[in-house]
């Protein structure tokens, strides 16, 4: 078996599948081609095309462990010189562990959907949308160079800009969507100026060919600067890693795109696309390793946003603002992890966080469809009576998520903690401080919002007036979802346990994420599974000592239960405990005595406003310069007359602008990019 190639064909139908379920869904099933197919057809044939990539991704796992392996073309696009273009495919481990955990959720999140969204008249076209981000995200894990890697990466941008946007009647839908376009659009930028170094520096777009230059690499400077290449590189990518996994501050898109429906936060903000950029960094392990730099740079960043956006989570009352914020302080995890070095550990934690994280969203899903789409959690309380299934696969969720010894979240949590622990990267001690702090922070939401919406007395029949601004989930668009039916439930109403196509896919992911971790701790973290695959350089030790520390699977959950972590978590369940089922004066009293704190969170640091004011300021000031000089000034005044005039002139000013340096350009296109910002965010606040 050893050394075995993969079959390319059937590699190539893992990502065509699902694009052909997405072609008739999105084709013959809208108004596009005059809906030819019903809804029976088009959830037939997404579901199928992903249970046709799931099948194939876990054979080729089997064969990949098995010692097979596939790198290689699929499709030469074109060739310039020496540098060629191309569709290729490099299947490895990593790759096919991906590929599985992609098309696994995706699947639990197709079936749930025909439940979720059976009264949504867009039925046939979130099919085909998330079909197409399925298709995007395999190809983009499937790469095995940067062209391609950045189609994906584009590709799932634009699905998830569709979706996030799905009901397109609601103002705060289109808010939401436009700000998650132009943040990632940001980090996109870095991410095409790291690819473009590495491109003028090694000549060559396939992973292999950059990594076996990357010692060259490192003793190169940008030209024009006295930067290290690789440092600037890696900073750059991992800038697209910053909006793609939302970390601080290109955060700010992530919990608005609550806007979408249920099952595209379960699948694109909870195990998808915002691990996309923790994929990456671990994909290009060979370049980061030797960029200390690079590496305290992602170590520091994810600090911040694993410990403050916790800290969000707290204040919240809508259901799906709070596991928002809980995903986005667990992606700050993995980059914790991943500037520790450990990158098996990032990864490992994006498996086991892909589960339980789908799993909540979906159970906050049920939730709300037991609500009649009533997101608020002060109006809910003792649904565990009514929604025995939702409840107990939640609490397993939420069991997972703050790292209870033996279930998956705690193995590849508690590594986490332990490889910063021993790494000795410069910002490592901070970085140790805010992910043990995190914990803490970690278990006190997840177990507020699980007392408030399964325990306690129930609340739904005097309901609390919306009385937030800026919370536009709570009043969903009427209009078109419900049509028109009371929000919540109507008094004498009961809630009511969710259909089976909705409570399977929970069961479903409720097993994983109690025993994934389990199963997969001993070979991802400490046996030959990534071997080859991920690089380590020798002065990063974190992943030695974890391997000398290790001595089991069942052992480390006994060691657990001594260790901080597993108390801090306890003291975080305890203490929402006693806050919200035993003394709900507490939160009241905090509330009082720290107004500006709640203050703050609630503005979530200010950012958006900061934003607003900046960007979105400067703009007004540019726009009505721009309408009194430009249209009338301009336009009725020069190019009626002096167009001759003023092309003679432009191009004898436009000639001193092209000088040949990149960062001149580089420069200019940032100006651009800001430009454009300026130009939109007026119309964003609705």
């Amino acid at each position: 078996m050893a050394g075995q190639i993969l079959n390319p064909n059937l590699l190539l139908a893992v990502p065509l599948a699902p694009l052909a379920g997405s072609a008739i869904a999105g084709l013959l099933g809208t108004k596009f081609l005059g809906n030819v197919v019903g809804r029976k057809v088009s959830h037939t044939a997404t579901i199928l095309g992903v249970l046709i990539a799931l099948i194939i991704s876990v054979q080729t796992l089997m064969a990949v462990l098995d010692g097979a392996s596939f790198n290689g073309d699929i499709y030469t696009w074109m060739t310039v010189g020496t540098l060629k273009l191309a569709v290729g495919f490099q299947v490895d481990t990593l790759t096919a562990m991906m590929m599985c955990v992609v098309t696994s959720v995706s699947l639990m999140v197709h079936i749930y959907t025909i439940g979720y969204m059976a009264e949504d008249e867009g039925y046939n076209r979130f099919f085909s949308y998330i079909s197409l981000f399925t298709f995007s995200m395999l190809m983009l894990v499937m790469s095995n160079n940067f062209l391609q890697l950045f189609f994906g990466w584009e590709a799932v941008g634009l699905v998830s800009y569709l979706l996030i946007g799905f009901w397109y009647t609601r103002p705060t839908a289109i808010f939401a969507n436009m700000k998650a376009f132009l943040v990632n659009r940001v980090g996109d930028f870095g991410f095409i100026l790291g690819i473009g170094l590495l491109l003028a520096a090694s000549g060559s777009m396939q992973y292999d060919e950059v990594f076996a230059q990357a010692n060259t690499l490192a003793g190169m400077t940008v030209p024009g600067t006295g930067w290290p290449l690789l440092t600037a590189a890696c900073i750059c990518l991992f800038i697209g890693a910053m909006g793609k996994s939302a970390q601080f501050p290109l955060h700010v898109w992530l919990p608005d795109s609550m806007e979408g429906p249920t099952p595209i936060s379960a699948l694109i903000h909870a195990a998808t696309m915002v691990t996309a950029g923790i994929f990456m960094v671990t994909r290009m392990s060979p370049l980061f390793e030797l960029s200390d730099g690079a590496l305290s740079f992602v170590i520091v960043i994810g600090a911040i946003t694993a410990l403050f956006m916790g800290f969000l989570g707290i204040i919240q009352n809508d259901i799906k603002r709070v596991v928002a914020y809980s995903t986005l302080s667990q992606l700050g995890y993995m980059t914790v992890a991943l500037g520790a070095s450990a990158y098996s550990v990032a990864v490992f934690h994006l498996m086991t966080h892909a589960f339980f994280k789908a799993l909540l969203f979906l159970g906050a899903g049920s939730v709300i469809i037991g609500m009649h789409h009533d997101q608020d959690m002060r109006n809910m309380g003792g649904l565990r009576k009514y929604m025995p299934i939702t409840w107990i696969t939640s609490l397993l969720g939420s069991l997972a998520l703050i790292g209870t010894p033996l279930f998956s979240g705690f193995y590849s949590k508690d590594s986490i903690i332990e490889a910063v622990h021993a790494s000795t990267i410069p910002g490592a001690g901070f970085a140790y401080f805010a992910v043990l702090a995190g914990v803490f922070v970690t278990a006190f939401y997840s177990f507020r919002m699980y007392f408030m919406v399964f325990h306690g007395e129930s609340r739904w029949n005097n309901p609390q007036p919306h009385s937030e601004g800026h919370d536009s989930d709570a009043h969903h668009e009427e209009d078109e979802h419900d049509h028109g039916h009371h929000h919540g439930l109507a008094p004498g109403d009961k809630p009511h346990e969710s259909p089976w196509v909705v409570t399977l896919p929970l069961v479903l992911l409720a097993i994983p994420s109690v025993i994934i971790g389990y199963l997969a701790i001993g070979p991802m973290l400490h046996g030959d599974f990534f071997k080859g695959v991920i690089f380590v350089g020798d002065n990063h030790p974190a992943m030695e000592i974890l391997k000398e520390e290790f001595h089991g699977a069942g052992a480390m959950a006994i060691h657990g239960l001594q260790t901080a972590p597993f108390w801090l978590a306890l003291a975080g369940v305890a203490f929402a405990y006693y806050c919200y089922m035993i003394n709900p004066r507490v939160p009241a009293w905090f509330y009082d005595k720290f107004k500006f704190l709640h203050t703050l969170l609630d503005n979530k640091y200010y950012m958006d406003k900061f934003n607003q004011a900046v960007f979105a300021g400067g703009a007004r000031a540019v726009g009505g310069g721009l309408w009194k000089v430009g249209d009338r000034g301009l336009i009725d005044g020069l190019l009626v007359n002096g167009s001759a005039r003023l092309v003679g002139w432009f191009s004898s000013v436009i000639r001193n602008a092209q000088t040949g340096y990149i960062y001149h350009y580089a420069f200019v296109m940032i100006a651009g990019v800001l430009a454009t910002l300026l130009y939109f965010f007026p119309f964003w606040r609705g």
